[in-house]
């Protein structure tokens, strides 16, 4: 019920975004008539496309907080919340960011994710579950993974990923509905027909299939870079045992906006396209045959 909740309430937030958004450009109807002025559904699609991607960016530490009841580290309580602070600090100026606040949520499953809308402005979070269940060199190289993920700025390259994606699938799904509604069943009705809605709806469905390959072949890709910073601020064979372990367990789900900078997800129902991490064991080949002298931040 919560995450429908802030489901509705990011989109409510989008479409006032983009609406004001075309107020102020001044960006008239799209259809005019029975023509379609590309000019117009250009800027339609660019606008809604990249306003979904970065109000969800904004909102992404708070909507985190919410949807996985992470705590922010203030004030340690205990010599464990004291040691992750100070783990993610030390990690933090090795690579040259702020550091990020500490969060702790409380799940059975071992996981963690990075999240927030700058380098300097960001979130990591540790389940419960991966405190208990993890040493404490594998956590650290868990905490490098995230920290590398921030000082890469994978938040805000998947966001402007999800942006050109989403302005493309917007824009070719109503060109489609267009050319079937006015130029295949040669409707004349003045703006939008009930055959145009269906087909744009079905449109935007299958474009976003293709998006989503895209945009999980990216996600794969950085993780590769999150565990190659991962393994140069906390040690390779930290890292390498990290992923070793995690090879034993079952990772906790995290909501969408989380789960592709998280340290590891469940395989993909519908196949390795749709997946967002690597499968582990390509993660430790990779970083077993990185030579120490490659590994970096960035």
């Amino acid at each position: 019920m919560k995450r429908i909740g802030l489901f509705i309430l990011t989109n409510i937030a989008v479409i006032a975004v983009a609406m004001l958004a075309m107020n102020i450009l001044g960006v008239g109807s799209y259809m005019e008539g029975t023509s379609l002025n590309l000019n117009n559904l250009f800027m339609f699609a660019l606008i809604f496309g990249f306003a979904g991607s970065f109000i969800s960016l904004a909102m992404s530490k708070w909507i985190a907080k919410i949807s996985t009841g992470a705590k922010v580290i203030e004030q340690p309580r205990n010599a464990d919340e004291q040691w992750l602070v100070d783990t993610v600090k030390r990690q933090a100026e090795k690579a040259g960011i702020k550091t990020p606040e500490v969060a702790i949520y409380d799940s059975p499953e071992p996981n963690a994710f990075a999240t927030g809308m700058t380098k300097n402005s960001s979130l990591v979070a540790v389940s419960t579950g991966l405190m208990r269940n993890m040493r404490q060199n594998e956590v650290e190289a868990v905490l490098g993974h995230e920290v590398a993920h921030v000082a890469n700025g994978d938040m805000v390259t998947m966001a402007l990923l999800q942006g050109v994606l989403n302005t493309f699938v917007i824009f070719f799904a109503k060109i489609v509905a267009y050319v079937v509604d006015r130029v295949i069943l040669k409707n004349e009705e003045a703006g939008h027909s009930l055959t145009f809605i269906v087909v744009d709806v079905i449109a935007q469905l299958l474009f976003g299939i293709l998006a989503s390959i895209i945009a999980m072949w990216f996600s794969r890709k950085r993780e590769f870079h999150a565990d190659n910073g991962g393994a140069y601020l906390a040690g390779k064979e930290n890292m390498i045992a990290a992923l070793r372990r995690l090879q034993t367990m079952t990772p906790g789900e995290l909501p969408d906006q989380m789960a592709a900078l998280g340290i590891s997800a469940n395989k993909s129902k519908i196949g390795q396209l749709f997946a967002s991490h690597p499968p582990l064991e390509e993660r430790i080949a990779a970083l077993e045959a990185t030579p120490q002298s490659a590994l970096k931040v960035a």
